[in-house]
């Protein structure tokens, strides 16, 4: 396998990932899954935040294949 197809499976497979995390940041925001951090409450505006971030991220890598 040759540098370019391993960069472009690198980038597919970050796409993937990034698309499942923002399915599960939506998925936890829209029923509004408390979580609990170090016992600090993390806000639900910060998943919607990190599904926005996740699903430009998996655009970029899906752009990048």
């Amino acid at each position: 396998m040759d540098a370019r197809h391993a960069r472009s499976g690198y980038a597919t497979v970050s796409a993937i990932v990034f698309v499942l995390v923002a399915l599960f940041q939506v998925v936890r925001a829209a029923n509004g899954w408390p979580v609990h951090i170090d016992g600090v409450d993390v806000p639900v505006a910060a998943s919607w935040g990190v599904a926005a971030f996740a699903t430009l991220m998996a655009a970029w890598g899906w752009r990048s294949r």
